[in-house]
C-alpha cells in the first residue's frame, strides 16, 4: 500500500496533526460482530480493507479526503465495498471484525487468527 507523502520533519505542525489523527482513529477502532454492522452494510457504507494493509492508515487517508490514495486502493483491490457474497459469509461465520468509522463510511478488516 502506498504511504502518504513524507511529512515527518521534526517540529512539523502537519506531522503533529497527522499523528494526532492516527492516535484518535486508533482509539476509535474496535472489534465488532458483523451482525451489528448490518444496517451500515444495507446502506452501502461498509468498506473492507484487505489484510496486510494498515486499517488506521486507510482511515487517516479517508479522513484527509485523499481521493488519489483511496482510488488507488480501490483499483488495486486493497479495499473493496463489501458485496452480498462477503456479507453472507461473515453472517454465517458470525465474524468479528476490526472496524473504524470515518463518516459516512465504516472501514472493516478481518481479524487474522495466529497459527
Amino acid at each position: 500500500m502506498e504511504q502518504p507523502p513524507n511529512i515527518s520533519a521534526p517540529g512539523n505542525t502537519a506531522t503533529d496533526s497527522y499523528q494526532a489523527l492516527k492516535t484518535k482513529l486508533n482509539k476509535e477502532t474496535a472489534k465488532i460482530n458483523w451482525q451489528e454492522l448490518q444496517r451500515h452494510y444495507a446502506s452501502g457504507a461498509v468498506i473492507a480493507v484487505a489484510n496486510g494493509n494498515d486499517l488506521i492508515e486507510v482511515a487517516c487517508q479517508f479522513s484527509l479526503d485523499n481521493k488519489e490514495a483511496v482510488e488507488q486502493w480501490l483499483t488495486s483491490g486493497a479495499m473493496v465495498k463489501v458485496d452480498d457474497q462477503q456479507a453472507a459469509q461473515w453472517f454465517e461465520q458470525q465474524a468479528t471484525l476490526w472496524a473504524v468509522v470515518v463518516a459516512p463510511w465504516v472501514l472493516v478488516q478481518e481479524i487474522v487468527q495466529p497459527l
